[in-house]
């Protein structure tokens, strides 16, 4: 999310996070000091890209962030250190973030790869693997995801769209998503990098019967 009036038009569908990435390369880089004021029971999150760990503390504290998404090649060290950080604002400790960490898949993906992370995030993304370290704009092989060999809920990400709600309906409905936790979508419903496209969302959730 990038502009004021479309993040306030996204919030009232209700999602159960709204992204804001913090990445100067980005044509969606979020560079404002604050966010509008949206429902509490909306994560906001901050997503990042190899960032000093420090630039993720003051953004999650000065933002209220509740939710950090690592895109880049943190280590499980970098994970821990946001977990067992202090998160203080005006002598007001602030509950920690959730840590989401993010892994590109194509056509395969080694599952060993998890194993570090597996006690230092609370959630994986899996993603596609492109030039760019998201926003591609296409799907991987979800098959993929039938050897997943956690417990741990993901996230679904990657080119996910309008012309895939069948697809998302099959994967669904098959083993490979019983862990999956939630599905994240971005470039598909975008007017312009950053500027959500309102009625396909609101189409896209009211073809898979999240809500009535």
């Amino acid at each position: 999310m990038k502009y004021s009036d479309n993040i306030e038009e996204v919030a009232a569908l209700q999602p159960d996070y709204l992204g804001f990435i913090f990445y100067e390369d980005s044509a969606r880089n979020f560079d404002e000091s604050s966010i509008p004021e949206i429902p509490s029971s909306i994560k906001k999150t901050g997503v990042f890209v190899n960032a000093e760990i420090n630039f993720v503390i003051e953004k999650v504290t000065t933002l209220g962030l509740q939710a950090v998404q690592l895109h880049g090649h943190e280590s499980p060290e970098y994970c821990d250190t946001l977990r067992h950080t202090q998160y203080i604002l005006d002598d007001v400790l602030l509950k920690k973030p959730e840590i989401i960490k993010v892994f590109s898949i194509k056509d395969s993906f080694n599952f060993e790869e998890l194993k570090p992370y597996e006690t230092v995030c609370d959630y994986f993304l899996f993603d596609t693997k492109g030039k760019l370290p998201g926003g591609n704009g296409y799907t991987f092989d979800w098959n993929v995801l039938n050897d997943y060999p956690s417990t741990k809920p993901f996230f679904l990400s990657g080119g996910i769209g309008p012309n895939q709600v069948e697809d998302v309906k099959k994967f669904i409905e098959s083993p490979a998503s019983k862990y999956c936790y939630a599905l994240d979508v971005n470039s598909k419903f975008e007017i312009e990098p950053g500027l959500k496209n309102i009625e396909l969302l609101k189409e896209f959730i009211k073809s898979l019967s999240f809500r009535k």
